[in-house]
């Protein structure tokens, strides 16, 4: 119920360090032995004052009980009070703790994954009806001490309806105790969406999270599915041995390519995507980078997979990295007989150059004017994003871990005049 802040503040720096292990899964909670001690019920006009007011005591920057009223009456499952049972009167219900959440439109989530969504006093644009379906739920608030803690989970049960089930849940932690509190119910930080990571929150998946929300060039998963079509970044040298034995099976075995022309001393200054079909290497590609354009090249895929789409899969990953790196322009040497290919992605033969050979085969220069990524690494982003490994510019990196250790080894000596 407050509104996001998203300086580098000391809740972002803890954020940064190992996540807590999971000790109450908020799925798995006895809610039947929770609900003998407590209770969880729709609070009433004259009670959502209090519940507010005490919750304001404790939290910062808390939104008046108007904007919260008004919330309630557009979604009545936007707030619940929680209440120990042996204090509990149905006559007269009274709250002494309270969870509120948000189901948001998916303009709503994209917003609070921005940083630009006013949880302080929302748009009901962005908030759904008690009978619509929602793209992600925001923990709006939660206020519940001592005792009423353990009320919290039970409360998570009335977003596990058919209605919200599906919803991934999103929240904002403000202090330590409350990023203990909410990953140890399973939330982990640092959301992605769209390929865009929120460091200013933390999720609880309850889907799996849509090829959509994940950058083309890195949507291979832990477990994929066994004929699952992928696409990762080369980071590690067993990577390369990847890349060398796809581009050996193809370039060197079929087309006889001699082994100095195909390994021709670009490898170590280049990025290399990797293709999967399951768990098993099936392409690549290779892209180098000059001042104001970027060359796609050595696209390969193994023969037993060529029925597959990996190649057009790898292709958009590859113009897609671009894309994050700032290009606006691509070249490439095309084989004649597959210029119908790579006119599918937009790229036209150069003007007036001529057809030229090398390792046997007859090219053509192709070119391909493209949109700089509106989320581009760029100077004057958080400087963070540059020290992230290739391509994984939209999750936190391990340097982001260390800032929370401080400044042990100054380059300055703080004690001289």
């Amino acid at each position: 119920m407050t509104a996001h802040d998203l300086r580098v503040t000391a809740a972002v720096r803890l954020m940064a360090m190992e996540p807590r292990p999971v000790q109450y899964p908020l799925q798995d909670l006895e809610t039947l032995r929770l609900a003998r001690r407590l209770v969880v019920f729709t609070p009433g006009g004259s009670d959502i004052d209090t519940l507010v007011a005490r919750a304001a005591a404790d939290i910062p920057g808390l939104t008046g009980s108007d904007v919260v009223k008004r919330v309630v009456s557009h979604n009545p499952d936007c707030l619940w009070a929680i209440a120990r049972r042996d204090h509990f009167d149905a006559a007269d219900p009274k709250g002494e703790g309270l969870l509120a959440f948000l189901p948001l439109t998916d303009e709503g989530v994209r917003q609070l994954i921005a940083g630009t969504f006013n949880a302080a006093d929302p748009d009901l644009r962005l908030v759904t009806s008690q009978n619509e379906k929602p793209a992600g739920i925001y923990v709006w608030a939660c206020h519940a001490k001592g005792a009423l803690a353990a009320g919290v989970p039970l409360a998570f049960q009335k977003v596990w309806t058919p209605l919200y089930r599906d919803a991934d849940l999103y929240t904002r932690s403000i202090n330590l105790p409350a990023i203990r509190f909410v990953e140890s119910m399973g939330f982990r930080r640092g959301p992605c969406v769209g390929g865009v990571t929120a460091l200013h929150l933390h999720v609880f998946r309850r889907a799996p999270a849509a090829e959509a929300d994940l950058p083309a060039y890195d949507t291979l998963t832990a477990k994929p599915k066994p004929r699952a079509l992928s696409v990762s970044v080369a980071r590690s040298i067993e990577d390369l041995m990847r890349v060398i034995a796809i581009r050996s099976a193809v370039y060197i075995a079929e087309q006889n390519c001699p082994y100095i022309e195909e390994f021709d001393g670009n490898d170590f200054a280049a990025t290399h995507l990797i293709g999967y079909v399951g768990d098993e290497p099936a392409g690549c590609l290779r892209i180098r980078h000059f001042a104001d354009f970027a060359k796609i090249e050595r696209l390969a895929v193994r023969h037993e997979f060529r029925s597959t789409r990996l190649a057009f899969k790898l292709v958009k990953g590859g113009i897609e990295l671009c894309r994050m790196k700032g290009y606006r322009r691509l070249y490439g040497h095309a084989q004649k007989r597959l210029t119908n290919f790579w006119s599918r992605f937009g790229f036209k033969p150069l003007q007036d150059a001529p057809e030229f050979v090398f390792s046997d085969f007859d090219y053509v220069e192709m070119t391909v004017d493209i949109e700089r990524h509106p989320e581009a690494v760029a100077i004057g982003d958080d400087p963070f994003r540059v020290l992230r490994a290739e391509g994984k510019w939209h999750e936190p990196g391990i340097l982001e871990q260390s800032r929370t250790r401080g400044v042990t080894r100054p380059s300055v000596d703080t004690h001289s005049p």
